[in-house]
């Protein structure tokens, strides 16, 4: 790299020339030329700054932006609900770590050049980058405020949570502040913020994560989920690769040796990984709709196909056994964390090709079909809550209100995860395990949840991972339909 110019005081990295592409492979590796350019800049002067060479003026490089103008109103092909823009005009975006949305960028890029028969242009944003987000993942460590003689911020671009927002997936952006529209759902600097956030709450790389996402409250899940992989990775038919574990602990084979890890992340991850990222990633949220919520803002930003609860409920009808299934087929949001975001009357629909993808799954599992499914299933709709001692308040409101909803279960995680894959354009759905009846004396006693969990939890799993496995054979355009999409939406999926 050549010596930086000095511009008003401000170190620069080479000056970087838009260029127009209409092959997305290419597009994409000028994208990470630029990207590696840019990082490689904060990185080194980074450095020798906390080597005690401060450098002489403020350092700065930008993240790369996708740039695309269209000025004719011939209709697109819009048989995707994705890849298109609505009306002519100018659409940009910054973008981050290509080299891990490689396939994302080529895929969305490949359908504006194809659907719209004009190149997209590649060059710089206006966009400071952090050097946070810079040096993430590298050997270097980012001292914290006060550990240096002179503030980070008086030397270097710090993240800023005023910019780093969902406004534009909110619908709350339609513009960019330079007049262009939002050409992908989320900016580059709220995507570092999540990558960053995802490894911190996971304890694993964002990499590692898979194409479909299974969420979980229970550690018995985990437990089953890594014997699942294992005979996986002994069946060389699976297609499955590896298997990671927090730590970034990977094994590769049946009897591959996965160390203790004595301290856990706040909601471990699990990824059983194909070469072609179209996997199965198991989430242990634990209890509670602020740990949902966390987990899928942050796993939002690398646009999985798909995402579903499988964990535990209160079964609220008498009919219903310990162990009975709960598909979900609408919620009811008494959850509270996301109401700012989405209001609490805006519908979350059921989503007919996850439904579809679950109950088929339930039958393999079950071996029982029609009628006879309806011995261990029950559709309808689940309550999600924000008070885990609900059972301890007066009664009369909530049961009321429960029952006017016609709701079969309640829990404390689905509604959300439901709402923000709503929110953020990610096909959803939830089935459920009844594991106690409160208003029916039905708690859960040692002996009783050994048993429950010895028969069912393995069952559970095995639905949740054979529905995923059905959903990565649906054609991409069926599972993300127009159903999630507003008036006003990106042209990326």
């Amino acid at each position: 790299m050549q010596d930086a110019d000095t511009i008003h005081s401000i170190l620069l990295p080479e000056p970087v020339v838009a260029e127009a592409f209409t092959d997305a492979e290419a597009a994409v590796a000028r994208l990470e030329e630029i990207y590696t350019a840019a990082t490689s800049f904060l990185s080194q002067h980074f450095a020798a700054t906390i080597a005690g060479q401060r450098p002489p003026a403020r350092v700065r490089a930008h993240y790369p932006e996708i740039r695309l103008t269209t000025v004719s109103f011939t209709k697109a092909d819009s048989r995707l609900s994705f890849g298109h823009v609505a009306q002519p005009g100018t659409y940009a975006t910054t973008v981050t770590r290509p080299d891990l949305f490689r396939n994302y960028l080529v895929q969305q890029i490949g359908l504006l050049v194809q659907n719209h028969g004009v190149p997209v242009v590649i060059g710089l944003s206006d966009t400071p980058m952090p050097v946070h987000f810079a040096v993430a993942g590298q050997t270097v460590n980012v001292p914290q405020e006060g550990a240096l003689e002179f503030s980070l911020r008086d030397v270097f671009d710090v993240p800023d949570l005023a910019t780093t927002n969902d406004d534009i997936v909110n619908g709350e952006r339609l513009v960019n502040h330079d007049g262009s529209r939002p050409l992908a759902p989320f900016t580059a600097q709220r995507v570092d913020y999540s990558l960053a956030r995802l490894a911190h709450y996971t304890a694993t790389e964002p990499r590692h994560f898979q194409n479909h996402v299974l969420f979980t409250n229970y550690q018995f899940y985990v437990d089953e989920f890594e014997g699942y992989a294992r005979a996986a990775l002994a069946d060389p038919d699976s297609g499955y690769t590896g298997f990671v574990a927090p730590g970034n602990q990977e094994i590769t084979t049946p009897d591959g040796a996965l160390p203790f890890n004595p301290k856990m992340p706040q909601m471990p991850a699990y990824h059983l990984k194909r070469a072609d990222g179209q996997g199965i990633t198991l989430v242990n949220i634990g209890v509670g709709p602020s740990n949902a919520k966390t987990a899928t803002d942050h796993i939002a930003v690398l646009r999985p196909h798909a995402w579903l609860m499988v964990g535990h409920c209160a079964g609220l009808r008498n009919s219903q056994s310990l162990g009975d299934f709960v598909l979900a087929h609408a919620y009811l949001r008494e959850d509270h964390v996301l109401d700012d975001d989405l209001p609490v009357w805006v519908p979350i629909p059921a989503l007919a090709e996850i439904q579809i993808a679950l109950e088929d799954a339930v039958e393999e599992v079950t071996q029982l079909e029609g009628y006879e499914l309806k011995r261990i299933m029950r559709t309808g709709t689940v309550a999600t809550i924000d008070n885990r001692n609900w059972e301890l308040r007066d009664h009369s409101g909530p049961v009321q209100r429960l029952s006017q909803s016609r709701a079969i279960a309640l829990d404390m995680e689905s509604a959300t995860i439901a709402a923000n894959g709503f929110r953020f354009r990610v096909p959803y759905g939830t089935l459920l395990c009844v594991s106690d009846k409160p208003l029916h004396g039905e708690l859960k006693l040692p002996g009783m949840a050994s048993d429950f969990y010895k028969t069912q939890v393995a069952r559970h799993l095995q639905i949740g991972i054979r529905a995923m496995e059905r959903l990565r054979e649906t054609p991409i355009e069926r599972i993300h339909s127009r159903k999630l999409r507003s008036f006003e939406e990106t042209a990326f999926l």
